[in-house]
């Protein structure tokens, strides 16, 4: 009967450990599901237009233009960025296409993988180009050039293109998602702020009211706030190996309890 009782405390703590992250998991209402995408691009990264993730920006450009948007990235996730560009019918040439995406600091990221340049021939009529970055880590030294938390921007242009073809009119598709890594990239700390243009203009809004004239340069971030960076699954399954511990040594104990003891006390004087 006791170790019946410590079974079912033990699954009663594997129980509380495990049911945080499925709460966690739940999928929610995103508030960015009512809004509406952005319809033109920036022409630089001040004016970056922003969206958030799962939605599709959209833009009509000219070849040789240099276009911008933004999106909120948050620690944990691999943001992955696609952008699919219809080329006009009357282009005379083959024209290269280049995708770039950079953090809040403006640091150009590597793609891990994906098509990031490529070329379309004169007869194709659009091209696709993604770039999947590396997971977006809650803290990083200084030194370091890992994606952290924060709103990461895009850039696409041509990058080789016949003066003939300069100027023609194009349509520009873009679509930012990201895939939940988990506790495997989590790491023991996290940024004061994420890297948000103009946050620290909104922090002195916040302070004073007077201040609302200011302009805030990106007010996107996730639909469930930034991470605090503190929590995640690594924790419950850090619970799970404990419970098992657990379990394995009072299932030893009790598999190996009173072998070293007589079966039978000899009578005095045997």
């Amino acid at each position: 009967m006791r170790i019946t009782r410590v079974l079912s405390a033990a699954l009663l703590t594997l129980g509380l450990a495990v049911s945080p992250a499925v709460a966690d998991s739940t999928p929610s209402a995103s508030p960015s599901e009512e809004s509406d995408a952005p319809t033109e691009a920036g022409t630089s990264f001040r004016t970056a237009a922003e969206f958030e993730q799962g939605r599709t920006a959209t833009a009509s450009a000219s070849t040789g233009d240099y276009l911008y948007w933004s999106f909120p990235a948050d620690a944990g996730g691999r943001p992955t960025v696609r952008a699919t560009v219809k080329l006009p019918e009357a282009a005379q040439s083959s024209s290269t296409w280049q995708l770039d995406v950079y953090d809040g600091l403006r640091r150009r990221q590597a793609c891990q993988y994906g098509a990031q340049t490529r070329t379309a021939g004169a007869e194709a009529t659009s091209v696709e180009l993604s770039c999947t970055l590396r997971t977006v880590r809650a803290w990083s030294e200084q030194w370091s050039d890992d994606p952290l938390p924060g709103t990461y921007y895009i850039r696409l242009t041509t990058i080789r293109l016949a003066t003939a073809d300069l100027g023609l009119p194009v349509g520009v598709e873009v679509e930012a998602d990201s895939k939940d890594i988990g506790g495997s990239a989590a790491v023991d700390g996290s940024l004061a702020q994420p890297l948000v243009p103009g946050i620290a203009v909104t922090s002195q809004q916040d302070e004073d009211e007077e201040s609302s004239t200011d302009a805030v340069l990106s007010s996107l971030e996730p639909d469930d706030g930034w991470a605090s960076g503190w929590w995640s699954d690594r924790w419950v399954w850090t619970a799970i190996g404990a419970v098992l511990a657990a379990l394995a040594g009072i299932g030893g104990y009790s598999l190996t309890r009173g072998a070293g003891r007589p079966t039978r006390v000899p009578p005095p004087g045997a």
